[in-house]
């Protein structure tokens, strides 16, 4: 029996010593942050973990064009189901588009912190490199943060990697989340590159950062800090952006041309300066597609155009806002619909809405997958990219800043009509006939001569013989072929169609047609009223309205107006209950109730 116990306990020790020789104990599946993040390439990896949070689909990538109610007062969700959500105004705490959109946000704020704590761990890699991550990590960070502040107020404000067992952490007060929105976004804006050297829009830039800071300021310049000094901020962060040499910035000639680059996968880095980068249409491994322009683009069911649900339409307010001669309105509220079948692209021109009931069943369309061109189209998602800040939107803001510091000045017009003069028609304003000639038994052929400019098309139309007026052709862009780029009217001239003598005289528009009207700038209060209007007619359904009326203090009676407009305009009309359910509760979203039932320290959102 000793003999047997001494044999299996040398066995044993040959074993255990035989584990150790040739077994690694080491783990083998788990990287340790320390022992990462040391090459150039993997502190890059990390870095597009946090930008891929802006594509997320409960974030730009889907849901908030569509299911937020960012449009505050210019659009609405056009379904009936499903019956609650954000943008219904019908929703709890429980919400799960609420609790996704609050996930999502604070999974982009621990991919940052996870980077900003390990960027240093080779200090071998040049300054420049880390730099560079640190920066655009703290900025992404910080504006996750802003889109917090704005929809939640204040929130945990967590900057370090927190472990699985923090689960108590209370809200930070709103202005000191803020505070340190504004601390990281400075000392972004002295780490990342001009835009120039970066060459496209889907980086943060310093271009970038200084307009966000200008958005960030106006922000806490309004409701619900009213730190009325930071407007003196906001312009000067504003007009860094304006007077860059380096980044050049301007407007791009062409409104339409601005949202076709997005579709068609250009880079204008003039005029966009930061905008959520999609590509790929599906069929490859390396897709990142957005499903924003499926959702809530203009209704399209021909998939060789690219298919949209159209599920946002624009409110008779909105479609109200412009006057003649704005080609703004043409192409966000078009004046066609999709044909079914066709070659891509085929339209059916209709007649403007002449009531304000029918400016309901419009389509916003100003992310148009027609002009797409990554082929075949995948139906359901899209390589369009999204406009995050634009060089208009700077413009305003710099406007808007310097109005509330010193009032309507020449400065202040002069960026606003910037703006408005891209926009504006350089076509045919009115056409007179000065003689219906006589015997006309067909309509005559109608020419427009004129240089420079691109001609207008239209037919003449005919009664009793004579030449009574003329019906411009149907047009994508410019709503009918109005011509362009006109600088003296055109000679008509009419042939054909059995008769003699018609004549008529055009009057074109020119772009200073656009200019603010004197009503429009004769005090401050009226100024900062058309800025409010003018951000809506250039910035429109770009997910940035909604957080404009919060700032301003508008917000629940700019919806509770539609609601009331939407009860004259079509009375009982099921979205109108969208917008009179709008409260001072509506101003905050509830924080999930998921995350109240792990953080027990988090206090809830007054009315929820």
């Amino acid at each position: 029996m000793k003999s047997k116990h001494i044999i299996l306990a040398v066995l044993l020790l040959i074993s255990q010593a035989s584990c150790k020789k040739f077994l690694d104990t080491k783990v083998q599946d788990f990287v340790s942050p320390s022992d990462y993040y040391t090459t150039d390439a993997q502190l890059n990896l990390a870095l597009n973990g946090v930008y891929d949070v802006l594509g997320d689909p409960n974030m730009y990538g889907e849901r908030m064009e569509y299911r937020f109610g960012m449009e505050g007062d210019e659009g609405y969700y056009s379904q009936v189901n499903p019956v609650s959500g954000p943008c219904q105004y019908n929703y709890t705490s429980a919400d799960a588009e609420v609790n996704l959109f609050w996930t999502a946000l604070y999974k982009g704020i621990a991919r940052a912190n996870i980077l900003l704590a390990n960027v240093d761990n080779n200090m071998s890699l040049s300054d420049a490199i880390r730099g560079k991550v640190r920066g655009e990590a703290l900025f992404l960070r910080s504006y996750y943060y802003f889109l917090l502040a704005q929809n939640w107020g204040g929130v945990p404000l967590i900057l370090k990697p927190v472990s699985p067992t923090q689960t108590d952490i209370p809200r930070t007060p709103l202005k000191d989340v803020y505070t340190q929105i504004l601390t990281d976004m400075t000392t972004a804006e002295g780490l990342v590159s001009d835009i120039s050297t970066i060459g496209f829009g889907g980086r943060v830039s310093k271009s970038a950062v200084r307009g966000v800071l200008a958005r960030v300021c106006l922000a806490m310049a309004g409701e619900p800090l009213k730190d009325v000094s930071k407007y003196k901020d906001a312009s000067a962060w504003a007009k860094k952006v304006i007077d860059d040499a380096t980044a050049g910035h301007s407007l791009n000639p062409s409104y339409s041309n601005v949202f076709i680059n997005y579709a068609s996968d250009k880079y204008d880095t003039k005029e966009s300066i930061w905008e959520v980068e999609f590509r790929g249409n599906g069929s490859d491994t390396y897709t990142e597609t957005g499903r924003f322009a499926y959702f809530a683009a203009q209704l399209c069911t021909n998939v060789s155009t690219g298919y949209a649900n159209g599920f946002i339409k624009p409110t008779a307010k909105f479609y109200q806002l412009f006057t003649p001669g704005d080609l703004r309105r043409e192409w966000v509220t078009p004046s066609f619909t999709y044909s079914a079948t066709g070659t891509a692209g085929t339209k059916t021109f209709i007649t403007p809405p002449a009531t304000a009931a029918a400016m309901y069943s419009l389509f916003t369309a100003k992310y148009r997958r027609e002009y797409e061109t990554l082929l075949p189209k995948n139906m359901a998602v899209s390589p369009m990219n999204f406009p995050l800040l634009r060089f208009s939107d700077v413009l305003l803001m710099y406007a808007e800043a310097e109005n509330e510091l010193n009032g309507p000045t020449q400065t202040v017009f002069d960026a606003i009509n910037l703006v408005r003069r891209r926009g504006w028609a350089s076509g045919i304003k009115t056409v007179t006939i000065t003689s219906g000639g006589s015997g006309y038994t067909t309509a005559p052929s109608v020419t427009f001569s004129s240089s420079p400019g691109t001609d207008a098309v239209g037919t003449a139309v005919i009664s009793g013989g004579k030449v009574t007026g003329i019906t411009f052709t149907g047009d994508e862009i410019l709503g009918t072929k109005i011509g362009s780029g006109y600088l003296t009217a055109p000679t008509i001239t009419f042939s054909g169609g059995g008769g003699t003598g018609a004549t008529a005289t055009a009057a074109i528009y020119t772009k200073t047609d656009a200019d603010l009207t004197a009503s429009m700038t004769s005090s401050k209060d009226n100024l900062r009223l058309t800025i409010q209007e003018e951000r809506s007619r250039e910035l429109g359904f770009e997910d940035l309205r909604r957080g404009d009326l919060l700032r301003w203090g508008i917000f629940v009676p700019s919806m509770q107006a539609v609601a009331n407009m939407i009860s004259v305009n079509v009375p009982g009309a099921f979205y109108g209950v969208w917008f009179s359910n709008v409260s001072s509760k509506h101003q905050l979203l509830p924080f999930p109730a998921v995350e109240k039932s792990l953080n027990n320290a988090l206090d809830q959102n007054p009315g929820w």
